[in-house]
């Protein structure tokens, strides 16, 4: 079952006009606020969830996913947010990427998670039942290559070029034997 969030971002036109534009994002292996799982986690295989898009707007030139974890270590009192997975200039033809992706398509690249190594790493929540935002940017350039970006530099490198986004948040929360809660 292919379950989604929609997300309507405005885009800032010449100008300064407002076009509302509208992106989905979704994951056949979890839905819009339900558990993520264990296979795309620390408990599991740790590999990529498979991710779907549509409406990416005309004038994307590339296109940026950031996943990150705003509510570590704690959620009740978080401190940090923690990155997950960092890539910037996909195609903006692209649909999606499949599950537990290996490498990225031709222009892609990758920038630095908080485990200071590039690629996917999945949900691992010390306590509590933590919630992972995945956001997907459609950009009106191709970013220059930024030599492994964290999800601050990129953020930035971002700005002023950001014409749509899309959100998926899943959530995932270990056992303290290790083992997920569900």
């Amino acid at each position: 079952m292919l379950v989604g969030l929609l997300v309507s971002a405005s885009c800032a036109l010449a100008g300064g006009e407002v076009n509302p534009m509208t992106m989905k994002l979704f994951s056949p292996a979890f839905g819009a606020s339900e558990p993520i799982p264990r296979r795309y986690t620390c408990d599991g295989e740790d590999v990529s969830p498979p991710l779907r898009w549509s409406g990416v707007p005309d004038g994307t030139r590339s296109l940026a996913l950031i996943v990150d974890d705003p509510d570590a270590p704690d959620p009740a009192a978080p401190k940090m947010v923690w990155s997950h997975w960092v890539v910037y200039n996909l195609p903006p033809g692209m649909d999606g990427l499949p599950e537990g992706i290996a490498g990225l398509p031709a222009g892609g690249l990758d920038g630095i998670n908080d485990w200071n190594r590039v690629g996917y790493g999945g949900p691992c929540p010390p306590v509590g039942r933590h919630r992972y935002f995945f956001r997907l940017y459609a950009l009106d350039a191709v970013l220059p290559n930024l030599e492994r970006p964290s999800r601050p530099e990129l953020l930035q490198a971002m700005q002023g070029h950001v014409i749509a986004e899309a959100e998926l948040v899943g959530t995932y929360q270990r056992h303290p034997a290790g083992g997920p809660v569900q």
